[in-house]
């Protein structure tokens, strides 16, 4: 929960790399797991010679996931590098070629995932052309939508969706269930299970994008298990590995099968220290019951957050689950983004040792990933301290 900088500085950090050390920095379980792994071997592609370590997290990822439909995995570098095998697998599946996405996504920075990213400056700007056959659709957005279900919201998406692309010429629809970059964006109950019908009914691959809400983050393993949906396919990186760099495919046994031999591959892709990592993460994970610790830290994120809500009416909303919580900011008495506030609070408290991020569409809100490890009077003080920056 704290960082050391170069000048013996202590921070405490609220963002975990970005979701990434869920499980605390330095866990004794992955730290134990990794130096056995590094003193036996490195790396050999899985290709080429595979290896146990691999297979089994692979396994681990077939039984946690939601669903308990024959699945297999895939392992690979990054986030991004998962969504895009997610659309190749689609594509092979499929054999269409129309790929779904919303309103304020993120998917990545590689070139096919810059096209499925709906935010411009930073990720996108003089960076084109990007890939064809990409569409967005509207996303539900409680805060911004006004008095629309969930339903509702996914009605309009699909009725689109059928008019200008065709049901029977979309590959896959991918969504985070709740959306990262684009603001800790939960989506109003029904939106999700909506969507998920509709692409059962036209033979849609399903992808939930859990880079940043998977493995304990929002209190289930897995965000989309909130209401019930189960993804045909589901990408995770991020949190798997305590830190290492490793991603992942995992869905519905057919659909991994419909990739000819040789089709998806990569020369680190599930590299052996990673995967030693991962099962370390997730045995941390099991063994500590680190869900019921995710609700526990966002409880008493959300008491200091409505504390600081009823105190500055620029917090005009407060959303997340679990350990994935955040502010959105405007200016009082509008809707009008504060993207200035947002970057002022953050650099304050960064000053008075608290390391936290904004996201979002707008630049306006703030958002708060704690390791799951961190202590309650320890979290405390780092929210104090957000709020001291919100007074100052």
């Amino acid at each position: 929960g704290v960082i050391v900088d170069v000048d013996g500085n202590s921070l405490i950090d609220l963002g975990s790399g970005i979701a990434v050390t869920t499980v605390g920095n330095a866990h004794p379980l992955v730290v134990e797991r990794v130096q056995r792994q590094v003193a036996e071997l490195t790396h050999t592609c899985f290709m080429v010679t595979p290896y146990a370590g691999y297979v089994e997290v692979c396994e681990a990822l077939n039984r946690l996931t939601p669903g308990d439909h024959a699945k297999k995995s895939a392992l690979f570098n990054s986030g991004a590098e998962a969504v895009e095998n997610a659309v190749k697998i689609a594509r092979a599946y499929t054999k269409r070629q129309a790929v779904v996405v919303f309103d304020h996504g993120y998917h990545g920075r590689t070139n096919l995932t810059m096209a499925l990213t709906a935010k411009n400056m930073p990720y996108k700007q003089s960076f084109g052309p990007f890939a064809p056959e990409v569409y967005r659709m509207p996303m539900s957005y409680p805060f911004r939508d006004g008095p629309h279900g969930g339903a509702e919201v996914a009605a309009w998406a699909t009725t689109k969706m059928e008019k200008e692309i065709g049901g029977a010429n979309i590959a896959a629809i991918i969504i985070e269930p709740i959306q990262g970059e684009g603001g800790f964006i939960v989506p109003a109950p029904g939106f999700l299970p909506s969507l998920k019908a509709y692409a059962a009914q036209h033979g849609i691959v399903f992808v939930a994008d859990e880079i940043q809400t998977g493995f304990c983050r929002t209190g289930e393993w897995f965000a989309c298990e909130h209401e019930g949906v189960i993804p045909d396919m589901i990408t995770t990186a991020k949190g798997i590995a305590g830190g290492m760099p490793l991603a992942a495919v995992t869905g519905r046994a057919e659909i991994m099968d419909a990739v000819h031999a040789g089709g998806l591959g990569g020369t680190y892709g599930g590299n052996p220290v990673a995967c030693a990592a991962a099962l370390g993460s997730i045995e941390a994970m099991e063994t500590e019951d680190l869900n019921a610790r995710a609700l526990a830290v966002g409880a008493i994120m959300r008491e200091r957050l409505e504390a600081l809500a009823a105190a500055h009416p620029s917090v005009g909303n407060i959303r997340g689950r679990g350990a994935m919580m955040a502010i959105e900011l405007i200016k009082p008495g509008t809707m009008d983004p504060d993207p200035d506030l947002a970057g002022r609070v953050a650099k304050a408290a960064h000053a008075q040792g608290v390391v936290t991020l904004t996201c979002g569409t707008y630049g306006n809100v703030l958002r708060f990933l704690p390791p799951l490890s961190i202590p309650d009077d320890l979290l405390r003080e780092g929210l104090d301290i957000v709020a001291a920056g919100f007074d100052a």
